[in-house]
């Protein structure tokens, strides 16, 4: 996940009072967090079994020469068409195509990455140019000092020519090799796109290709769509939505996983990019790929939706009128722990929205497994929770925050204030704030904000929010004193037992002993 929570964030304008409005700079902004994971590279290992290209022309297979033969042939042999260099280019796919350590840095300072691009150029020998461009797919594979190599000997055009090869193998040999060239960054990616591979690219996505060809076009389709500092500027990359739109309705999961990675890049950004991608109509197929079985798809579906809310709200509102939150409910119940915590960033950034969208978080039944997953989930679950909490507070009404308070949000709030992880502590602390300063509006005669205090200081908080005034993070220290200051500086109550707080059926209520006295709702 990226660590840039605060790089856009809604800005709603709806504070609660004067002093909200004027929250301490140190204070933790509302956030929307970009995450990022797939494969950036894939190598054609001959026996692996997932390898989406078999070595159909076994009579072709001759015995395997150490790579100074290789160098012997490939460099002193002119003419193409000699029986040498198709045995001379296998033996190098065939080492290149090892599972361990695959010599591509011995294939490069002896010079075979010019000859084996040129070799891309021999329309006459089918077999030769599938065995170099499988080669060249491999030594592309690595690192990107590896892949510049293939790049400055002219691969890219080259690769670009061959969509058009009218033999299949060659054809998808090349559709991976770009895969890994566009995969290394940003700089390569461009350096393709601008060569002009998506329209040949997208001539390849029909319905009469092999499974396996489409995968691997859908895989390198998405790392045309990858990478940002640049992100791919989106008048490149707009025409290949209509065919992520068809891909994502595939019925192969590894399809679908790509096509979906494609999406969650692209609404990596700024709310006119979400806009492009809703206007596809391809939020309702996210949707509901989030019911899923396949962890593979869920993930990337969850991050496409997760980044498309981190948009205006009614980019948001669009989510939650093709009812995700019902899906991302369930997810919270997900065996695997980094589900439930994508689903509790995509919540936390519905939540940043307006007190509508924080109703429909009431209202699909997710506040209890909001509270019991910063309760008792994995840390990494908990670090998610707490910025719904914090947008929820920071945005919700006042009824809004008391039915939060009815679900026994304090206790696990404030065990959150003595984890390690300061940004979390900050956090916490601000979500207290927010609490308390929607007690503070409810009333005049403070038995609102007593009611909080109260609860903060049976569940342990008092004590943790005074020990964190000596914070070394100083928007730890500055909130802690802040509330410290405002809410705890009074004398004890000679009898807590008269301000215990109850539930009763409609709110969160503070019962007082003292004749005459009322119930007071938050």
């Amino acid at each position: 996940m990226s660590e840039n929570r605060a790089r856009s964030f809604k800005n709603r304008g709806k504070d609660i009072d004067d002093s909200r409005a004027r929250r301490s700079t140190t204070s933790v902004q509302l956030r929307k967090a970009k995450k990022d994971q797939q494969i950036l590279k894939k190598r054609n290992v001959a026996s692996s079994m997932t390898s989406p290209l078999k070595e159909n022309n076994q009579q072709q297979q001759t015995p395997l020469l150490p790579l100074e033969d290789i160098t012997t042939v490939l460099l002193n042999t002119i003419n193409p068409a000699d029986d040498k260099i198709y045995q001379a280019v296998q033996s190098a796919r065939r080492l290149l195509s090892r599972e361990k350590n695959p010599p591509i840095d011995n294939v490069i300072k002896a010079g075979l990455v010019p000859k084996l691009v040129q070799l891309l150029q021999y329309d006459q020998n089918t077999l030769i140019q599938f065995e170099a461009s499988w080669a060249v797919t491999n030594i592309a594979s690595g690192s990107s000092e590896q892949t510049r190599h293939v790049v400055e000997a002219g691969a890219v055009d080259q690769f670009i020519r061959l969509l058009s090869s009218k033999h299949e193998q060659v054809c998808e040999q090349s559709v991976w090799a770009l895969g890994n060239i566009a995969g290394d960054g940003p700089t390569f990616r461009d350096l393709v796109i601008n060569k002009g591979v998506i329209e040949p690219l997208l001539t390849l996505i029909t319905n009469t290709r092999p499974c396996q060809f489409l995968r691997n076009v859908t895989w390198t389709l998405s790392n045309l769509c990858r990478n940002k500092n640049p992100a791919p500027k989106l008048e490149t990359i707009k025409p290949a939505l209509p065919a992520l739109c068809y891909l994502v309705n595939h019925s192969d999961d590894d399809i679908i996983a790509d096509a979906c990675w494609a999406l969650s890049y692209l609404t990596d950004g700024p709310n006119e990019k979400i806009s492009i991608i809703i206007e596809t109509g391809i939020v309702p197929r996210l949707v509901q790929l989030l019911a899923s079985s396949n962890v593979s798809i869920i993930t990337p579906a969850l991050r496409a939706i997760g980044n498309i809310v981190t948009g205006d709200d009614t980019q948001t509102q669009q989510v939650v009128d093709n009812g995700a939150l019902p899906y991302l409910k369930h997810l919270f119940d997900h065996s695997k722990s980094q589900i439930v915590k994508e689903a509790a960033w995509a919540v936390s950034n519905i939540a940043a929205g307006n007190s509508n969208q924080i109703q429909a978080i009431i209202d699909a039944g997710l506040v209890p497994l909001i509270v019991e997953a910063l309760d008792k989930g994995e840390f990494k679950v908990r670090r998610e929770c707490v910025w719904v909490i914090t947008n929820y507070t920071s945005g919700g009404t006042t009824e809004q925050v008391g039915f939060l308070l009815m679900n026994n949000v304090i206790p696990p709030l404030c065990s959150m204030l003595n984890v390690q992880d300061l940004k979390s502590v900050n956090v916490a602390l601000d979500s207290i704030n927010h609490i308390l300063l929607n007690a503070r509006r409810m009333d005049s005669t403070g038995d609102a904000v007593d009611k909080v205090t109260y609860m903060i200081e049976e569940c342990g908080g008092l004590d943790l929010i005074e020990a964190l005034q000596t914070s070394p993070q100083d928007n730890v220290q500055s909130t802690a004193i802040s509330i410290m200051d405002t809410y705890f500086e009074c004398e004890p109550l000679e009898d807590d037992a008269n301000v215990a707080p109850t539930a009763t059926k409609d709110a969160y209520q503070l019962s007082t002993a003292a004749a005459g006295s009322s119930h007071i709702s938050l």
